[in-house]
């Protein structure tokens, strides 16, 4: 199976941006574990602060991907383009967040993207994207 890992906004700050919520493990040295965990999957990912960008990825997928884990970061609670992007490429997205967006902020308490995704999981750090990862090769 080939997995395409989708990282929005400030994800790049990963393990020095707010490691009270966000841990203080960068993406990169996460990913190469989630590779040796999983090595039945065929790993990508693309990190952007750029809303379009994401999309463009989004659209790519459908030809080079069979699933997305996407942490889409803020936009997942601004970004109805975003939200289109997933239900118009018909392969499997599963919403991951770091922090649990439902005891935080109450903006951040409602994911336009999860609306488009087959589920969506927050809360449990960088465990998330295994855990997406465990039900997409189950």
């Amino acid at each position: 199976m080939r997995i395409l890992i989708l990282n929005g906004p400030n994800l790049n700050l990963l393990g020095r941006r707010e490691p009270e919520i966000y841990g203080n493990v960068s993406f990169e040295v996460f990913f190469k574990d989630l590779q040796k965990r999983f090595p039945a999957a065929e790993w990508q990912y693309f990190q952007s602060n750029k809303e379009g960008e994401l999309i463009d990825r989004l659209h790519e997928a459908m030809d080079g991907a069979d699933a997305v884990i996407f942490n889409p970061g803020g936009y997942s609670h601004t970004s109805i383009s975003l939200a289109d992007a997933i239900r118009a490429i018909k392969i499997p997205v599963i919403e991951v967040h770091l922090s649990n967006i439902h005891a935080r902020e109450s903006y951040r308490h409602h994911s336009y993207t999860a609306e488009s995704s087959v589920g969506a999981i927050a809360g449990f750090g960088l465990e998330g994207y295994a855990l997406a990862a465990s039900w997409l090769l189950r």
